[in-house]
């Protein structure tokens, strides 16, 4: 009966799902790779929602808000934070990379390396988005486009003007608010019966990765990938840990409080699988409506902390590696460019090594044929990246929201200490409490 009790709460299942799927990935590999479309049908159906959830919530939030001017001084304060924090992870992964030396005595030749297992990363990199071409393509070209494409910061632009235009029909406006928090609560019911398959995902992508890339091949590299999960979780606990001291709460209470969406975005790799379901337990701990819909689906361009130590570390190991020296000068170049080239990734797995190739273009002595080194373990960390990115988000929210006198202080401290079994708040539907 205890077992079964515990069985219920999802983040067991989760679990169980992520090492049957590694059993069967290192059992049976053939069967265990053609598994992945369970972990990309979940992925799908959670995108369902998440354009409708953004636009509902932001739209109905600006247009209770009603002050235009705080509503612009959010934005400026979410861009100033991001930018700070991400240029940190960056730092982080360029000085861990210089201290630990992941790449050295592999002595690789890169004249053996087979040139066409990177050129397809290279090609979608060669017609990736930068920054540039992000702020170039905010603007969809239909209203429909903007959900139809999947583009969350269309949505999100989509959402700012129907939630000013609210603000200016008076008490239709009002109305169409209440509307849209209504819609919103249907596609939460929505994400609620959906996430009920989370296990059958994790199952399904872990019985691929392991299926597809095996165990050997983490094993062989398994020093830049311990180098840039332990990276990551000093990242986590020190940087966003100090953060969310100084923002009066504990980083591993909040870790503890969203244990369910971590094994989700670990098993889906994939931080958007899990974007509705961060957006409501943060309003559960007292931060508000508006501030969580803008800073949530703004921090998937503009906050990817984990993809940012990747890019620096990775560069760092594949130049030692290959025997590459870099100058100081180049180490700094890379850095900024790497501030920019962040910018152009997203939740979806697989992205931060895209974005990875559009940066080595900038250090000419290191051949982009290099990235033949990592395409192998690429999966399992782009499961730390999604990770890491999803915490930062999460930390950046509450941070923002107290920032701007939109946090319920004593609600947080209050749901943090009861912790993730607690259902107060906004409840979805379909789920149980752990």
């Amino acid at each position: 009966m205890g077992f079964m009790r515990h069985f219920r709460a999802l983040w067991v299942q989760v679990l169980v799902g992520a090492a049957l799927g590694v059993l069967v990935g290192a059992l049976w590999p053939e069967f265990g790779a053609a598994l992945k479309p369970l972990g990309d049908a979940f992925i799908k159906l959670i995108k369902i929602a998440v354009a409708p959830v953004i636009f509902c919530t932001v739209a109905a939030g600006i247009a209770h808000m009603g002050d235009m001017r705080a509503f612009g001084r959010l934005g400026l304060r979410t861009l100033v934070y991001f930018e700070v924090v991400s240029t940190f992870a960056l730092a982080i992964g360029l000085v861990v990379g210089v201290v630990l030396h992941p790449g050295a005595g592999f002595n690789i030749d890169v004249a053996t390396l087979d040139p066409k297992i990177a050129a397809g990363y290279v090609a979608k990199a060669a017609h990736g988005e930068g920054v540039v071409d992000h702020l170039m393509n905010l603007i969809p070209d239909t209203f429909v486009g903007a959900f139809a494409g999947g583009d969350l910061l269309q949505v999100l632009l989509v959402a700012v003007l129907t939630g000013f235009a609210c603000t200016q029909l008076g008490a239709f406006g009002e109305r169409t608010a209440g509307v849209l928090e209504d819609i919103a609560q249907l596609f939460f019911g929505i994400i609620g019966l959906i996430v009920r398959l989370a296990p059958i995902a994790a199952f399904g992508a872990m019985a691929f990765t392991i299926g597809k890339f095996g165990v050997a091949s983490l094993v062989q590299l398994g020093a830049v990938v311990g180098t840039f999960y332990l990276t990551s979780a000093l990242f986590v606990l020190i940087v966003l840990g100090a953060i969310a001291w100084m923002s009066g709460f504990s980083i591993l209470k909040f870790l503890a409080y969203i244990r369910d969406e971590l094994l989700i975005v670990l098993g889906a790799s994939s931080s958007e699988a899990a974007l509705p379901l961060i957006m409501v337990k943060l309003q559960r701990l007292g931060a508000g409506k508006t501030t969580v819909g803008l800073v949530i689906p703004t921090g998937y361009s503009f906050n990817l902390d984990g993809t940012n130590i990747y890019m620096t570390l990775a560069t760092l190991f594949l130049a030692q590696a290959t025997n590459t020296p870099l100058s100081l000068g180049q180490e700094a170049t890379l850095l900024g460019v790497a501030m920019l080239t962040s910018k152009g990734a997203s939740g979806v797995s697989g992205a931060g090594f895209i974005t990875l190739a559009a940066t080595l273009a900038v250090i000419p002595d290191l051949p982009i044929t290099a990235l033949a080194l990592l395409v192998g373990v690429d999966r399992f960390m782009s499961a730390g990246r999604a990770i890491t990115n999803f915490i930062g988000n999460g930390v950046g929210t509450l941070v923002i929201a107290r920032w701007e006198g939109d946090l319920d202080r004593d609600r947080l401290t209050a749901e943090l200490d009861r912790g993730p079994g607690h259902q107060g708040g906004v409840v979805l539907v379909g789920t149980d409490p752990d």
